[in-house]
């Protein structure tokens, strides 16, 4: 059998990871079978196989990925210049978690949240969730340290705090916009403007 391109692999082994997304989606990570996601593929068993030796392996990959895309929206935000306002900053992570949904069949962000439950029982994935949560907490720290000089925060401001409650509000943005009635960014900053505001 001729070797395929790189580039040919890739698509394929992507092909195979959105085809698990859907069933991930539909069925949580337990209920769905090997069977199921070859199924969704259209290609045969020893195909997928190929690029993933086990359904653990596809649940790796999918919380690492689910976990990891918000680093980009960081990395963005990190580098515009002036650095976006706390305000602005809100308005992009709500927008980037509402773009999550957006996806054809499944949505990353509640795979994230499969990924916390499936991170208690399995130590890799463990230090895989506790990581993304130390790097956001220091990209937080290091905005905040930047709203600070800019006036935007109190010059009093403990960056290191502000950046704990905004990786701790995290997490509750996913859960609200999949298992309550949703959040604007609009609710989120009148509700931080109301925590500071001495009137």
């Amino acid at each position: 059998m001729p070797r395929i391109s790189e580039e040919l692999w890739a698509q394929r082994r992507r092909h195979v990871l959105t085809s698990a997304w859907t069933c991930f989606a539909r069925n949580g990570f337990h209920a769905t079978s090997m069977d199921q996601i070859v199924a969704a593929t259209g290609l045969s068993t020893s195909a997928v196989y190929r690029y993933f030796a086990s359904k653990d392996d596809l649940i790796d990959a999918t919380a690492d990925e689910a976990l990891s895309l918000i680093g980009g929206l960081f990395d963005e935000l990190l580098a515009a210049t002036p650095t976006p306002s706390p305000d602005q900053t809100i308005t992009a992570l709500v927008a980037a978690l509402h773009r999550r949904g957006e996806q054809q069949g499944y949505d990353l962000s509640q795979l994230a949240m499969q990924a916390w439950t499936e991170a208690l029982r399995r130590p890799h994935l463990h230090e895989l969730v506790r990581n993304y949560y130390r790097s956001t907490q220091a990209n937080f720290a290091e905005l905040s340290r930047r709203w600070r000089a800019d006036g935007h925060i109190a010059a009093t401001a403990d960056p290191t705090a502000v950046a704990t409650l905004l990786t701790t509000m995290m997490p509750g943005l996913i859960v609200v916009e999949h298992l309550g009635d949703g959040i604007s960014a609009a609710e989120l900053i009148a509700g931080l403007d109301g925590l500071t505001s001495t009137h």
